[in-house]
This record gives structure tokens, sequence and C-alpha cells, in this order.
């Protein structure tokens, strides 16, 4: 009797040894897959979608620590949750790429002729004998110089994006632009509007009729 619970014992092991390694190759052939699906997305994703990633890595860190423990169904079952995570941070890079790729073609479009209409601005008010009411030779000066500024910036911005990092070009782009509708309120110039407006009318960097040109 000993002799037959002996074997019965050893045979059910055999059997849930058999099972759980059975399991063990699924799990790691997943955990393999997964790894490679957030290889092949992370380094697009670090450029537009940084913030989601890392909690694609946590997700993976945690499903080889499953497996480690042993349980290699919840370590499959983990790790294609991963790998869908990864196939959706291919999506939100593409898309935020797009996002950003059509807010420079706006900035590009826009920043020179705003530029361009603050240094005319600029120098009719130089030659100017009498600054309309507002306006001093203070702040005519603190525009000259922030003029200056967003140049500067601008010209940073178009090397960012020659250099490929988009994100950073419509950074650097949105603060220029940014500087340059303060510098045009200070000499009572026209804001552009935003994009999208229902005019739809381009801006011409006019002076208000009120302005007091």
């Amino acid at each position: 009797m000993k002799r037959i619970l002996s074997i019965t014992v050893a045979l059910l092991f055999a059997a849930a040894l058999g099972a759980c390694s059975s399991g063990k190759a699924p799990a790691e052939q997943a955990i393999k897959a997964a790894e490679e699906a957030l290889n092949a997305a992370k380094a697009e994703a670090m450029k537009y979608v940084p913030d989601q990633v890392k909690s694609v890595e946590d997700a993976l860190k945690a499903a080889k620590d499953t497996f480690t423990k042993g349980d290699y169904a919840g370590a499959a079952t983990a790790a294609a949750g991963v790998s869908a995570k990864a196939k959706d941070l291919v999506a939100a890079a593409a898309a935020k790429k797009a996002e950003l790729a059509k807010d420079w073609q706006e900035l590009s479009a826009g920043m020179p002729k705003m530029i361009a209409d603050i240094q005319s601005r600029v120098a009719t008010l130089s030659k100017s004998k009498k600054l309309p009411k507002g306006l001093d030779k203070a702040k005519l000066e603190g525009a000259k110089s922030g003029l200056v500024e967003i140049g500067n910036s601008w010209d940073e911005a178009s090397k960012a994006f020659q250099g490929g990092s988009l994100a950073d070009a419509v950074a650097k782009g949105k603060g220029a632009k940014a500087k340059a509708g303060e510098i045009m309120s200070t000499l009572g110039m026209s804001p552009p509007p935003a994009a999208g407006t229902p005019s739809g009318r381009a801006f011409t960097g006019e002076t208000p009729a009120s302005g007091g040109r």
C-alpha cells in the first residue's frame, strides 16, 4: 500500500512538474516578444511620448518578476499586455509627431512674417517724432532688444528642427511666438489670430484703429 502511495505521489509530482514546464516555454516566448515590441517602439516613443515609456517598462519588469516566481501563466498574460501597450506606444508617438509637425508648419509659416512686421513697426516708430499714446522711449528700446531675442530664439528653433528634434523645435518656436506677441502688444500692433479662428484671415501686422498711429 505504501509502495502504491509512493508511486502515486511521484506520478502526481511528475505531472505537476510537466504542467509547469509546459507553461514555461510559452511564457518565455511571450516575454521575449514583449521585450522586442518595446525595444522597437522605444526610440520613437522617447522622442514624442517619453512619459508613457516608463509605464510600459515597469509592466515588462513586473512580467519578468512574475516569471521568476514561477507563475508562468500569469507571466504570459502580463507579457501579452506589455506587447499591446508597446503597440499603443507606437500609435501615441505617431499621433504626437503628427500634432507637432502641424504646429511646426504653422509656426514656420507665421513666425518670419511676425518678426518682419515687428521690425517694420520698430523702424517706423524709431523715425517718428512723436510716439503713440501708451508707448515711450524705454518701451520702444525694450521692444528692440526683445526683437533680437526673438530672432535668436527662432534661429534656435529652426536649428532644432533641422537636427530632427521636432518637439524641442516646437517648444522653442512657441516661446518665440509668445514673446513676439508681447512685443506686438507693446507696440500697439494687432496680435496674430489663434489657429482656426472664424475670420480665417491671415495676420497682417497692421495696427488696430485705436492704436493711435
